[in-house]
């Protein structure tokens, strides 16, 4: 079985393969960016995207068992527009992340 690290390399690979996409750090996490905006990360075993609080894509990634609204403080300061999914879940990684970037790169 994959790593959630192996995972997360193959999407954020396969992203800063697209025009303006880089890779950097956020949090003392690796993320990819556009626009100088991150979209998606690695956030410990799980991958965050943001998605868009109330889009279709936000909705199917909180319906997956595990999944939650992201809070990177722990502390009850959660991003709305954010979801943070579980690596049982990474086979819908990429599916997310193209919402994500899709999103981001929109705005």
């Amino acid at each position: 079985m994959a790593t959630a690290e192996a995972s997360y390399e193959r999407v954020a690979a396969k992203l800063a393969e697209r025009p303006g996409v880089v890779r950097a750090k956020m949090f003392g996490m690796p993320v990819v960016k556009i626009k100088g905006k991150a979209f998606t990360g690695l956030f410990g075993e799980d991958m965050v995207f943001k998605l868009g609080a109330g889009s279709a894509g936000h909705a199917k990634a909180l319906a997956l068992k595990g999944s939650v609204i992201w809070d990177p403080s722990g502390m009850g300061r959660a991003f709305k527009d954010w979801v943070q999914v579980p690596s049982a879940h990474a086979k819908t990684w990429s599916t997310f992340a193209d919402r994500a970037f899709e999103a981001a790169a929109r705005s």
